[in-house]
């Protein structure tokens, strides 16, 4: 299944009623940058969410940096601008891909069908010179029924068991990129390293000028990863590993997890072991 749209389907598509857009911009540098670049222009009808206001929780002593949001909160958010379990959304970011991905796992993560991200983000829909506008949307409020899909997260515990007894039926990729993942260098966490035993799949890997590669390239990426193991995605905070999430069912594979607190839940347990 394809779990990306094009610019070309979205601009076809930009008036129906069925349809909601998602501007999921952001810059953890200037947390309130792109929320002022969406005032400034975005994709007719695409309502924005914050990284950190609407996509993550509150920080605490465990959990990381980003901690899955308050999910009734997130819920009445989505009923507000009109998004009912038979919506059609599309999220885009800059074309990084990761904020979007964060948005589309946890649609995915409470049980709707039918979320995609655009493939070459807020970059490509400039380079296409397609529309903009600085109107915010506002929707009548529906209803939705969620439906947590248990089988897309794991938990710390279940991470802490894997290093423990390293199961052969399940593998942990960290989507960091290398010089993190070696803990040659670390620019946000306190500790340097990975979680024992996990093996490193990049995440940025997965795109080419901007865009996903096709999944017969992605499963080419993940190919010394059996089709029947049990795969938990990381990453340091449980957002850049959304694309390596979104990549792995891309190529096939179905028994994909996010340890949505990442390294910097890991590190935050003194017991916990480094590699």
């Amino acid at each position: 299944m394809r779990y990306v749209k094009n610019k070309e389907w979205l601009l076809k598509n930009l008036n129906e009623t069925n349809v909601r857009i998602i501007d999921c911009r952001f810059s953890l540098a200037a947390p309130q940058k792109k929320q002022e670049e969406y005032r400034e222009g975005h994709i007719p009808g695409a309502s924005y969410f914050d990284l950190e206001q609407d996509l993550s929780g509150s920080v605490g002593d465990h959990g990381g940096r980003h901690p899955l949001p308050d999910l009734v909160e997130f819920v009445t958010k989505l009923e507000k601008i009109g998004i009912n379990n038979d919506t059609t959304v599309i999220a885009y970011d800059d074309g990084e891909g990761a904020f979007a991905g964060r948005f589309w796992w946890l649609l995915q993560y409470l049980g709707h069908e039918h979320v995609y991200v655009l493939d070459g983000g807020f970059k490509g829909w400039l380079e296409g010179n397609y529309p903009l506008t600085t109107e915010i949307p506002v929707f009548e409020r529906v209803k939705f029924h969620p439906s947590l899909n248990a089988d897309l997260i794991a938990a710390t515990e279940e991470v802490k068991d894997i290093v423990k007894n390293q199961p052969k039926d399940t593998i942990l990729i960290d989507s960091r990129e290398e010089k993190r993942y070696l803990g040659l260098e670390e620019p946000i966490d306190k500790k340097a390293g990975h979680i024992p035993g996990a093996i490193n799949k990049p995440w940025m890997e997965g795109f080419r000028d901007g865009q996903y590669i096709p999944a017969v390239e992605q499963k080419q990426r993940f190919s010394e990863v059996e089709h029947d193991k049990k795969i938990i995605v990381y990453c340091g905070s449980g957002v850049t590993a959304t694309p390596n999430f979104l990549a792995l069912r891309e190529a096939g594979y179905e028994k994909v997890k996010l340890y949505v607190g990442s390294f910097s839940d890991w590190i935050s347990y003194a017991e916990n072991i480094i590699e």
